[in-house]
């Protein structure tokens, strides 16, 4: 029995779906990433997963039933928001959320001060232990490591391991894609459905962007940069995506501008650019 199982399903706003006709499953011990861009469904589906909304269509399984207020004591959930008490301490944080729980508090070294006077990252940390004291089997992060330092993403990124390699299961949201490798399975959703899934590599094989060196690269980029082409900076090096690379060089050619134009490997940011048009 998987700590979550969604089959089909649907929440429509009036005639807009957020989320249309989504399966989704996580295994005990298992992180997977829910990725995509800003409006692509992804804190939509979360809420329904916890009964916080009701899906139109569909059906949503928690440890093989219903989600329930019953349920939701096996879950640990992090929201966008952090659903943190500003005006309370890390410590009175964490003794609210273990009474709810009825759970005992962390004994934990916390961060003098209110809440809402520290810094993100820290707020963030103190969410995640309010999250896991009552030692949940599922794990539901929104975002958590959203507006924080790349010191402070690895820490939370290295505690949501943890508890996977404990035994629980995670299903982590996140638009930084260099977290993606972090997760042993992604789920890519695009306009409200999903539009890839696999690992990592499985959503990137066989993708390809042409990278354009030029000595004269922001002439280069200037003359490719156009409304209907997809087009990036890595360092001095042009990505130009979906295009075919005699296209690119015939352009840099007639414009005089001498550059090395070879296909490469494209990145999940690439990728999910190109699906998610």
């Amino acid at each position: 029995m998987r700590p979550v199982a969604a089959r089909g399903v649907t929440r429509l706003f009036g005639s807009f779906a957020a989320v249309d006709g989504v399966d989704l499953d996580v295994a005990a011990g298992e992180v997977v990433g829910l990725i995509g861009a800003n409006g692509a469904g992804k804190t939509t589906l979360i809420r329904m997963l916890l009964g916080l909304l009701q899906p139109t269509a569909g059906h949503i399984r928690l440890f093989g039933e219903p989600p329930t207020r019953e349920r939701r004591h096996r879950v640990g959930y992090v929201p966008q928001n952090l659903g943190l008490y500003r005006d309370l301490t890390a410590n009175e944080n964490l003794e609210f959320w273990a009474d709810v729980f009825s759970a005992a508090p962390d004994d934990g070294a916390t961060p003098d001060g209110l809440i809402g006077e520290l810094p993100l990252g820290v707020q963030r940390r103190v969410a995640f232990l309010a999250a896991i004291e009552h030692d949940p089997e599922l794990l539901i992060l929104d975002e958590p490591t959203s507006g924080v330092s790349p010191l402070a993403r690895a820490g939370l990124w290295d505690m949501i391991r943890a508890r996977a390699e404990a035994g629980a299961a995670v299903l982590v949201s996140t638009h930084y894609m260099d977290e993606a490798a972090q997760a042993d399975r992604l789920v890519l959703m695009a306009q409200g459905v999903v539009a890839a899934h696999g690992s990592l590599s499985d959503i990137v094989a066989g993708r390809t962007a042409v990278e354009v060196v030029a000595d004269r690269w922001a002439e280069a980029f200037e003359l490719l940069d156009r409304t209907d082409r997809r087009i990036a900076l890595a360092g001095r090096a042009v990505r130009v995506l979906a295009e075919p690379p005699d296209v690119v060089a015939g352009e840099l050619r007639r414009a005089g501008i001498e550059a090395t134009v070879r296909v490469v490997p494209a990145t999940l940011d690439e990728t999910m650019v190109v699906i998610g048009s």
